[in-house]
């Protein structure tokens, strides 16, 4: 309820607030649009400085720094094996190649090395005749290319990829790892959607960072997250703030304040994910709250560590227009349905006084800021600027009351700076094939982003305010696996 409510406290503040206290309207709009142009320059910055980095890190080669880095203290290189999750529903059999064709590109690595789990949802007609295509298709390319099948009404389980990964993952510490006396400290779990398609280096990389690390049963690993799968073949609404997210995902695992969550595709010790329990299956979003799992249950130790080798996903798509449109907006409301993990790091947080209580505190603000910047930001830098002038005319006629308007003008087209420098990024982030080419091609990528405010609104922050309210009002939410064409 509390997300939901918050929410809209803060988009009817400026409405009612411009009658009553037009003044505390204004410096709070005043102080909010300051804080979005520094974050959106520290964006760019760090769009940029991330840029680089990935560059740099793509052209490494990890076995060899491996080699020639080694201390007494890490682990060995061969012994480490990855147990890669694929959960999937009404995905096809060419979505899911896509992902295990990826993964038997892997270079610098032994695809012995991988273990890959398809995780089907028998409750799916076609799951048998699918897993059967795709296992005689990749047979011998991994080291294991095993099937589990989910099975449907669970008591007290949510539909929807935590508890499918939570049941394959028990599966595989059962059949696998215990019956074939496998040494669960050399072993890595890796979460990804059936449509991911990693990059021939990820692994690589991975098994050199979590070789190293002295906290390695203490850490997350992210990559940045890409929609360049299709990213030309969606409408411009969607491909918008999918390039802005994707600059914007870049930063994140940046951030200097290192509160950064795992999201989407993500990695981590099996024993950390043993020691916890696995997914909870009663939940929607299971990535921050996979995440909240660990970080309670080891007494707030557990971090997330960049890991800057990009990994690419399929933007949301439709068979036409409006039912891409849809398909991306009920993704989105997913997503805010994440709202749910608030309480949960709250009770967690009282439940656990032995973390340091700054430590405690700046995980839930950072859920907190995360989720109401979200569902409320395009209000506040629209109805914040222009509602106490418009709404109280007594109080435009005051001097701060003017030019309210005119700094929120010049603040917006500040802005516009590191709008440029994230459309700069993405034409160099692009991978070959999806490019920008000729002059119409130019030309169409450059007048889309006409249509950013409405994207932004529609794309963003409704679907995200949708899942608040219905948070609010007591309703709960179905998973819903997202189209992409």
């Amino acid at each position: 309820m509390l997300p939901g409510l918050s929410a809209w406290s803060l988009i009817l503040f400026p409405i009612w607030g411009s009658f009553v206290i037009p003044k505390v309207v204004a410096y709070f709009t005043i102080g909010f649009l300051v804080y979005w142009l520094y974050q959106s320059f520290k964006t760019a910055f760090l769009g940029i400085r991330g840029y680089r980095t990935i560059q740099k890190a793509i052209k490494i080669n990890w076995q060899k720094k491996y080699q020639q880095e080694k201390k007494k203290d890490w682990l060995e290189w061969e012994k480490i094996k990855h147990i890669i999750f694929i959960p999937n529903y009404n995905e096809t059999a060419e979505k899911i190649s896509n992902n295990l064709s990826a993964l038997a590109s892997q270079k610098q690595i032994d695809k012995k090395q991988l273990i890959v789990v398809l995780a089907m949802e028998k409750r799916f007609a076609g799951a048998k005749a699918k897993a059967n295509k795709l296992v005689k298709q990749f047979k011998g390319k991994f080291g294991q290319l095993v099937v589990t099948y989910h099975p449907a009404n669970i008591d007290g389980e949510a539909i929807g990829k935590a508890s499918n990964e939570a049941w394959a993952a028990k599966q595989v510490k059962r059949e696998l790892i215990d019956k074939n006396d496998w040494d669960i400290n050399y072993l890595i779990a890796t979460s990804c959607d059936a449509d991911t398609c990693f990059h021939p280096r990820y692994f690589a990389s991975l098994t050199y960072h979590f070789a190293k690390n002295q906290n390695r049963y203490l850490r997350f690993w992210q990559s940045p997250i890409f929609w360049h799968n299709n990213l030309n073949r969606v409408p411009a609404p969607i491909r918008i703030v999918g390039i802005i997210g994707n600059v914007n995902h870049i930063a994140d695992i940046q951030q200097p304040d290192k509160l950064f969550f795992n999201y989407s595709t993500y990695s981590l010790s099996f024993k950390l994910l043993d020691n916890i329990g696995y997914w909870d299956t009663n939940i929607i979003p299971e990535d921050w709250h996979l995440f909240l799992q660990a970080f309670f249950n080891k007494e707030g130790q557990v971090t997330v560590e960049p890991l800057f080798i990009p990994t690419n996903i399929d933007a949301p798509g439709g068979k036409n227009f409006l039912d891409a449109m849809k398909n991306r907006y009920l993704q989105c409301q997913r997503h805010g349905w994440g709202a749910t993990d608030i309480p949960y790091a709250v009770s967690q947080a009282i439940a656990h006084p032995e973390i340091p209580l700054w430590t405690r505190i700046f995980r839930i603000y950072k859920i907190i800021k995360t989720h109401l910047i979200w569902s409320t930001n395009w209000f506040i830098l629209t109805l914040g600027a222009s509602s106490p002038a418009f709404l109280n005319p007594k109080f435009f006629q005051t001097s701060l009351g003017y030019n309210l308007p005119r700094f929120s003008r010049t603040i917006l087209t500040a802005c516009l700076l590191s709008l440029f420098i994230i459309i700069a990024l993405d034409m160099r982030l692009r991978p070959e094939e999806i490019k920008i080419r000729g002059v119409r091609g130019w030309l169409l990528h450059w007048s889309q982003w006409i249509l950013m405010p409405l994207a932004t609104l529609f794309m963003a922050v409704l679907p995200g305010l949708h899942a608040q309210t219905k948070l609010m009002m007591g309703k709960r939410m179905e998973y819903f696996v997202t189209k992409k064409y």
